[in-house]
C-alpha cells in the first residue's frame, strides 16, 4: 500500500480547511440574509395593505359648509349655493355632495337643471320626485314622472338641454335623509333622462355594490344609444361621465375591499380620483379606517370623507369598520 506523500497530505489539509471556511461563511451569510428576505416580503405585504403610494386627505364633517333653513338641514362637501371655498370646487368629475335632511311636508319646489348629472341616494325616510307634468297630490305609474323614493332607492337625472322637477318629503311625520350628488358630464347638450333603481340592502352587507357606471357607448354615443341607456355594467345606472358610484354596509369589525376603477369598468386607468364618504347614519357610533393605516388622516368619523389620489385602476383600497355599529359607506371613483 502506497503512503501519501508530504505534498499530498498538505494539499488535503489545505482543501479541508478551505471547504470548512467556505461552509461557515455560507452559513453565516444565510443566517443574516434569510431574515432580510422575510423582512422584504413583510414590507411588500404591508405596502399592499396600506396602499402606501396613495395620498389620503380627510374632509372633516365639522369643516363642511353648513346650511340650516329650518325645513332643510344640509352639509356641503363642495362649494354650493351660499357656501364657497376655493379649495373644494370639485374632485375629478364630482361637483356636489350634499348630505340633506328635509322636514315632513316640505321640500324643493319645481326647479330646473341643465348640463349636470344628478342623483339622490336615500338613507332614511322618503322623497317624492314629480316631473313638472305631475302636480302635487297626483300620482303616476311612470317612474320617470313620479316616484316615491325610500331607503335603497337611487334616482338619477341627466339635466342635459334642460329638465324641471320637484323633490318633496310628503310624509306626514318623518324627515328624509339623503345624499344629493352632482357630476360634470363629459359633454353638454345631452338628452334629458331619468333612471330609478332599488339596490339590495343584503348585497351591500356582503361588499361594495356598484350603483352607477359610465354609459357603455361613451361620449360619442348616437341618439339611439342614448335612448337605449346601456351602462358598462349590467344592473347599474348609466352616467355620462367616467364615474363609478358604489355603496356598502360594513358590519362591525369587518373589512371590505374596493378595487379602484371598479374591476376594469373605468375608462381612464391612471390617476383616479376616489372620494370616500361616511354618512351620518348611526348617531356618531360608526367609524372606518382606510387602507389599514394607523394615522389619523385615514380614520373617518360619521360625516367625514377622504380624498384618495395617486391611485390607478386595479389598486385595492380596504375599508375597515371600527365603530360600535356597522358603517354605511359610499365611494365615488372618477377621472
Amino acid at each position: 500500500m502506497l503512503r501519501p506523500s508530504l505534498f499530498q497530505t498538505t494539499l488535503f489539509v489545505t482543501i479541508s480547511i478551505a471547504l470548512t471556511i467556505a461552509y461557515r461563511s455560507y452559513t453565516e451569510i444565510s443566517s443574516t440574509t434569510k431574515p432580510t428576505f422575510m423582512s422584504t416580503a413583510k414590507t411588500l405585504k404591508t405596502a399592499m395593505t396600506t396602499l402606501s403610494h396613495a395620498k389620503i386627505i380627510p374632509r372633516r364633517s365639522a369643516e363642511r359648509g353648513d346650511a340650516n333653513h329650518g325645513w332643510l338641514l344640509s352639509k356641503h362637501s363642495f362649494s354650493f349655493a351660499d357656501y364657497y371655498d376655493p379649495r373644494f370646487q370639485s374632485f375629478g368629475s364630482i361637483r356636489v355632495l350634499n348630505e340633506d335632511r328635509v322636514a315632513p311636508g316640505t321640500g324643493f319646489p319645481t326647479h330646473p337643471h341643465r348640463d349636470a348629472e344628478i342623483f339622490s341616494y336615500i338613507i332614511s325616510g322618503e322623497l317624492t320626485h314629480r316631473d313638472s307634468m305631475v302636480k302635487k297630490g297626483v300620482e303616476s305609474a311612470n317612474k320617470d314622472q313620479f316616484y316615491r323614493m325610500k331607503r335603497g332607492d337611487v334616482q338619477f337625472t341627466t339635466g342635459g338641454t334642460g329638465i324641471a322637477h320637484s323633490e318633496q318629503n310628503e310624509h306626514a311625520s318623518d324627515w328624509v335623509h339623503f345624499l344629493q350628488i352632482w357630476a360634470t358630464p363629459w359633454k353638454r347638450g345631452l338628452r334629458p333622462i331619468y333612471h330609478t333603481r332599488t339596490f339590495s340592502e343584503e348585497d351591500k352587507r356582503k361588499g361594495f355594490v356598484n350603483i352607477i357606471t359610465p354609459l357603455k357607448a361613451g361620449p360619442k354615443a348616437t341618439l339611439e344609444e342614448e335612448k337605449a341607456a346601456v351602462p358598462v355594467l349590467e344592473g347599474t345606472i348609466p352616467v355620462h361621465a367616467d364615474l363609478i358610484f358604489s355603496a356598502g354596509i360594513i358590519p362591525q369589525g369587518e373589512t371590505f375591499k374596493y378595487t379602484i376603477g371598479g374591476d376594469n369598468i373605468a375608462t381612464s386607468k391612471k390617476d383616479r380620483k376616489t372620494y370616500v364618504h361616511l354618512p351620518m347614519t348611526k348617531g356618531g357610533k360608526s367609524k372606518i379606517r382606510l387602507a389599514g393605516r394607523t394615522d389619523s388622516s385615514a380614520i373617518l368619523e360619521e360625516g367625514d370623507a377622504a380624498f384618495v389620489s395617486n391611485v390607478n385602476a386595479g389598486d385595492v383600497l380596504t375599508v375597515e369598520s371600527l365603530g360600535e355599529v356597522e358603517a354605511e359607506v359610499v365611494v365615488l371613483d372618477s377621472s
